[in-house]
């Protein structure tokens, strides 16, 4: 089984993704905050790239799913991060080998980044033996480890540096102090005072005293008296700092570039599991869920806004959590009701499901069965730009054209609340012939709207509303649920907001 990638099945995929750019899509559905929160303190991985690159296929999706699962377990988890923490400390000795003045510390520094570099390989081999992993991208990923470490390379790389560093830890001398002369020898026996203070003042004990040790910063860079001390240790011992040197010079780079790789995309699991443990104490749930490139049927139990649970879970609240399911021939959700009544929020819900969904990701929700789709596409309301020549209805027209002309029937449309700066008349008209236009189109539509009627148009669409508490209409509850539009709760809430129903006026009247 030869090894490519943890992210990716074909070659092709992974070079995309090197060059991907934010969808248009990210900012309407809160991706960007999603993305965001998800790679926060991660950004040296430059993570973004890699949810922005959809897999186009549903075998990607299943690696995807089993090398998550893999990681799902602790220990796998643990070895994991021990990796990334190892590489991170590697990569900081060789920044600071490069930054240092003297050319000994230099060499030294970056002896200890091979050091730690090779024991980190051997430990994530020996972690991975006792993972019982499943994945194949993981188990292709142990099978490369163990030729690797076998492998003339790492082996020559890992008993040099093991050799000199034992050697130089191996190295004694002493420093004579006297009238300000410092003197460097070879050490012949001489006693260590240090522990001979040490015993002498022993005696003086009067039990355990409060500790006000305090550990001073001390900057990595030789002070002029060390870096002197250092010369003349170095000159002492000539043959063993001319090997130390020779290993510099010779092993410029000692990364396999496999491992480097691998020690990116693993943050990308990383990240996304360690966001979505953040809701472990919460009711939220979340699902691996089944993905089809056939449009049988698409449905999602308990599914929830991931952007808005983020920033809620800060206020020690959760959002409000809502079902959907399309039938064989359902393509268009049409959700109606009142303001601030969740629809939008559906909407993004619908919107993020299936783009993580096709990320290869656990999704928000208990159970899912979404949708391969080749491009999302998304128009929400805009205020209207000084710059543009043109209105805000003409803006609509136009950003809708585009969309018809580019989607296929494997995409995706959400809609949200267009046409509100035109007349009703006008807003029926227009949107009933792009609803016609996407029906023919035979893909998959949440549409929000004010315009009850568009959910009876045909077979195709499915009407659901956001709901109010039947005792107090002002009251949402944030439930979208299947059931015919009747604009009703919308009527009283409008009602109420302008003080104009039938007890209201009454009572005014009566003043």
């Amino acid at each position: 089984m030869s090894f490519l990638s943890i992210l990716f099945r074909d070659e092709s995929d992974s070079q995309r993704a090197a060059h991907a750019a934010m969808p248009e899509c990210f900012a309407d559905l809160n991706l960007d905050q999603i993305v965001a929160a998800t790679t926060a303190g991660r950004e040296e991985y430059n993570l973004k790239p890699f949810f922005y690159c959809l897999l186009g296929d549903l075998d990607g999706i299943a690696f995807r799913h089993e090398v998550f699962q893999d990681l799902a377990h602790p220990e796998a988890f643990a070895v994991v991060q021990d990796f990334a923490k190892a590489m991170r400390t590697v990569r900081e000795h060789l920044q600071l080998s490069e930054k240092l003045r003297h050319p000994l510390q230099k060499q030294r520094w970056f002896l200890d980044a091979a050091l730690i570099y090779c024991a980190a390989v051997c430990r994530l081999a020996s972690g991975f033996a006792g993972a019982r992993l499943k994945s194949r991208g993981l188990l292709a990923l142990h099978k490369y480890l163990n030729d690797y470490i076998a492998g003339d390379g790492f082996g020559s790389l890992r008993r040099a540096a093991e050799e000199l560093a034992g050697r130089l830890t191996a190295i004694e001398y002493s420093v004579m102090i006297h009238d300000g002369r410092v003197e460097v020898r070879r050490y012949d026996g001489e006693p260590d005072y240090s522990a001979n203070v040490l015993a002498t003042f022993e005696r003086f004990r009067q039990g355990a005293a409060s500790g006000y040790k305090f550990d001073f910063a001390e900057p990595p860079d030789l002070n002029h008296i060390e870096q002197q001390i250092l010369d003349r240790v170095a000159l002492l011992n000539r043959d063993m700092f001319v090997k130390l040197a020779e290993f510099y010079t010779a092993i410029r780079d000692f990364f396999d570039p496999v491992l480097l790789a691998f020690d990116r995309e693993s943050q990308f699991y990383a990240a996304y599991i360690e966001h979505t443990v953040k809701f472990a104490q919460t009711s939220l749930k979340f699902c691996y869920p089944r993905v089809s490139e056939i449009r049988d049927q698409a449905y999602s139990d308990q599914g929830f806004d991931l952007a808005l649970a983020n920033a809620l879970l800060a206020e020690g609240t959760t959002p409000v959590c809502n079902d959907f399911r399309l039938g064989s021939r359902e393509r268009i959700i049409v959700v109606s009701g009142p303001n601030q009544g969740g629809k939008t929020t559906f909407a993004r819900t619908f919107g993020q499901l299936h783009y993580l969904a096709s990320l290869g990701c656990p999704v928000p929700g208990q159970r899912a069965q979404l949708y391969l789709f080749d491009t999302l596409f998304t128009h929400f309301e805009r205020s209207e730009r000084m710059v543009s020549l043109h209105g805000k209805l003409q803006d609509d027209l136009l950003r809708i054209h585009r969309i018809l002309a580019a989607a296929t029937p494997r995409s995706i449309v959400i809609l949200n609340e267009i046409f509100t700066s035109t007349t009703l008349r006008d807003a029926l008209l227009l949107s009933r012939r792009i609803a016609d236009a996407l029906i023919r189109l035979d893909l998959y539509c949440v549409w929000v709207s004010f315009i009850d009627e568009l959910s009876t148009l045909a077979p195709q669409t499915v009407s659901m509303v956001s709901t109010v508490n039947p005792d107090n209409p002002s009251e949402r509850t944030f439930k979208i649920v299947r059931r015919p539009a009747d604009g009703l709760a919308y009527a009283t809430s409008i009602a109420e907001k302008y003080r104009l129903t039938f007890d209201m006026i009454r009572r005014r009247l009566a003043r």
